[in-house]
């Protein structure tokens, strides 16, 4: 099948193309001209961060004269308008074919120039300059505001001589290349699917009836797939791209790995907190779990709502004399709280000017703001109260059980904070059938942290779901375990009908003896690295990509190999942390420290501010016995990352081991007050509070963490010697 263009598509379907000319979708990339640019090029001047930058016309072209990649300032073409409401970005032509976004934006409403990053300094060596890989089109941008995109990236020259077949998001960016279809409807033949790629049928002979007992609407056919979900999903997730070449219709998880609810995208209740682009947020919500599809709220050509408001599209399922009225919504009529979406859909502003609604559509928990601090709909209106306020509010008029469907906050927080009771909140989580997905499979990532018989049982368990997302993450919650249990659960994976769980399957096995393996396995195995390393070798542009490069050689057992993948990436992005920290490793795991010290020094040089690299310094000081230098390094990344709990404790391990007791519980109590339930943190203070006598304040730290974790035998142990004064 070839792709045809949407103005192929016009003469049948006049209707849908006039609505989609004027969409954003058709003018998601388009080529600079009088018709595209809405910004003010006429000699207008914009000033940021001591660089003032002006925006001109020459000969018909549109230029701005800007700091560079060198930090002077020339003229650059503006060569394609990226979007249009509520803000337009512009393209401009780099060398070596890349395309990088300006990180000065025209505001379409307020008909001005802004920064997207307007209090910050910007200079051009910052990762966010617009000269930046953070700012490359060719990988950032391109699969999502054009059709069939090819980055045709060169690794030798780190070069790009990227093509697309439409500029902009056209008919076959949902509908699949159409010259099948062309041919069927000159021929009219008798193909059932009309040569298309994928029917968008789902909601074809459903309707929708409000229950009279619930005031909802009940969808009159179970929803039999996700294929609309999927399509859309391509462009509206947070995910990063395995292979190139999706169409509409073929499986997504075949080509993306979506994230999932982890930080800093989420919040610990699955609110969006990042870009996150919707589907992530709308997987958690009961509208999927009750069978809607995108199309049943948005008219999908236009892009247009399918009523006259956001509010009105909710009471279209949602019966108005119960959802409308004020003992619903505690708010007078008309007002602002009295809105569906402000409620349900709050609002979060990205690139300065561009709110966006979180599609989990859940029920406001102020209660979790005051245990969790995850934020609420209610005290976004009312800053002025606070959450306990809120919380009281809605329980006394809608009753205690009106929790709403996501219940796995509680959980995913403990896991991100290391509570003493983690495993067993997120081994619940991760087996519960009626919770959303994408919480099941971050609740197993969870686990990898966690080597138990029990987390073990659940994981074993999660092989076997039928959700891609929950399989995907299965191998990673198995990583740290024998070979003998990987090989268990994850071989079956290895030949699962989804891209993105084999890949994840033979990256878990890649340094499984031979031995442990049976003839099939191993060549479904070498199928599966081989996914996953093309799935690398195809973002090779980016160091993260050289990085797992050198992570699976490593694990392959091939030195050599992974050494220069690290140092490819260093060579790429001489700024990429991680790349000297997992260099450094591998040079110690061959006896070759010092220079592994000199690779830590020289990303220091590149990235002083690196909390990373400081804390790698520190550990290498430790283990040659430099403990003043290994202070100086440990305590240097705990200051640049206060919210980084592992670093905090280790540098207070490290102060208490080096005679300085009092100075490693002013550290751990510090952390301590930015994360209340960490198991570590805990029992190093309880056990240095006892060291010094301080019997009190070591049991109060005991007994929290046995109320935090009451059935942790081990913990009740150390209660109980701590109690018999038995633990100095």
């Amino acid at each position: 099948m070839q792709f045809v263009g949407s103005t192929a598509c016009a003469n049948c379907h006049a209707a849908q193309s006039e609505a989609w000319r004027g969409s954003q979708h058709a003018r998601a990339m388009q080529d600079a001209s009088e018709q595209t640019v809405h910004g003010d090029f006429g000699d207008a001047s914009f000033r940021h961060a001591g660089i003032t930058s002006r925006f001109f016309r020459r000969d018909g072209r549109y230029f701005v004269r800007t700091d560079g990649e060198d930090g002077k300032l020339a003229d650059f073409e503006i060569k394609y308008t990226f979007g249009i409401e509520p803000l337009q970005q512009y393209l401009i032509e780099l060398p070596r074919g890349r395309l990088q976004a300006l990180g000065i934006a025209w505001d379409t409403a307020r008909k001005r120039w802004f920064h997207l990053y307007p209090g910050e300094r910007i200079g051009h060596r910052d990762e966010l300059h617009w000269t930046s890989r953070q700012q490359n089109w060719n990988f950032m941008c391109a699969d999502c505001h054009s059709i069939d995109v090819r980055k045709n990236y060169d690794a030798a020259t780190d070069a790009f001589r990227t093509t697309w077949t439409e500029i902009s998001v056209g008919c076959e960016a949902c509908h699949g290349p159409g010259s099948a279809h062309l041919e069927w409807a000159r021929e009219r033949g008798a193909d059932s699917a009309k040569g298309l790629t994928v029917a968008l049928d789902e909601r074809r002979g459903a309707r929708w009836a409000i229950d009279a007992k619930s005031g909802s609407a009940v969808r009159s056919l179970p929803r039999g797939s996700v294929r609309e979900i999927e399509v859309c999903a391509q462009c509206h997730s947070r995910r990063a791209q395995i292979a190139e070449g999706y169409q509409a219709g073929r499986p997504f998880l075949d080509y993306y790995v979506p994230s999932l609810l982890t930080e800093p995208l989420y919040h610990a209740d699955g609110q969006q907190r990042d870009e996150v682009y919707t589907w992530g947020s709308f997987l958690q919500s009961r509208m999927h779990a009750q069978g809607v599809t995108c199309s049943d709220c948005h008219e999908p050509h236009g892009g247009k709502l399918r009523a006259a408001s956001p509010d009105a599209v909710c009471l279209t399922c949602h019966a108005a004399d119960r959802f409308a009225a004020s003992t619903h919504h505690l708010h007078a009529a008309d007002s602002k709280g009295a809105s569906c979406v402000a409620c349900h859909m709050p609002a979060t502003t990205y690139m300065v000017v561009d709110p966006r609604r979180d599609h989990s559509f859940r029920v406001p928990r102020p209660d979790l703001t005051a245990t969790l601090g995850t934020p609420n709909a209610c005290n976004g209106c009312h800053a002025d109260k606070s959450p306990q306020w809120a919380a009281q509010r809605i329980e006394a008029a809608h009753g205690k059980a009106r929790k709403g469907l996501q219940k796995f906050a509680e959980a995913l927080d403990a896991g991100r904070r290391n509570h003493p009771a983690a495993e067993g909140m997120l081994a619940t989580l991760a087996a519960d059938p009626a919770a959303p997905g994408i919480a099941r499979a971050t609740a197993l990532r969870e686990l990898s942290q966690h080597v138990s018989r029990e987390a073990y049982a659940v994981i074993e368990a999660g092989a076997r779901s039928a959700d891609g997302l929950v399989r995907m993450a299965v191998p990673d919650a198995v990583a740290g375990y024998p070979p003998e249990a990987r090989v268990r659960i994850a071989a079956p994976l290895l030949e699962d009908p989804v891209r993105a769980v084999r890949m994840a399957a033979g990256l878990a096995l890649a340094d499984v003896p031979d031995a442990m393996l049976s003839a099939p396995q191993r060549a479904a195995r070498a199928a599966a690295v081989e996914e996953y390393a093309a799935a690398q070798r195809a973002s090779a542009e980016r160091p993260e990509s050289r990085l797992n490069l050198g992570l699976l050689a490593q694990r392959q057992g091939s030195p050599a190999e992974a050494e220069k993948h690290y140092r490819d990436a260093i060579a790429l992005a001489p700024d990429f942390a991680p790349a000297y920290v997992n260099l450094a490793d591998l040079l110690r795991a061959q006896g070759r420290e010092e220079e592994g010290e000199r690779i830590l020094r020289a990303g220091l040089a590149r990235a002083p501010r690196s909390a990373e690299l400081h804390h790698a310094l520190g550990l290498l000081h430790v283990r040659r016995q430099r403990y003043d230098a290994a202070l100086a390094a440990l305590g240097e990344a705990a200051r640049l990352a206060p919210e980084n709990t592992r670093y905090q404790y280790v540098y207070a391990v490290a102060l208490h081991d080096r005679g300085k007791p009092r100075e490693s519980l002013k550290i751990l109590e510090a952390a301590l007050r930015r994360n209340p339930v960490n198991r570590d943190v805990l029992v190093a203070l309880a056990q240095y509070q006892a060291a010094l006598g301080r019997r009190p304040e070591a049991l109060a730290h005991a007994r929290k963490l046995v109320e935090l974790a009451p059935e942790d035998q081990g913990l009740r142990q150390l209660l109980s010697q701590f109690e018999q004064g038995g633990v100095r």
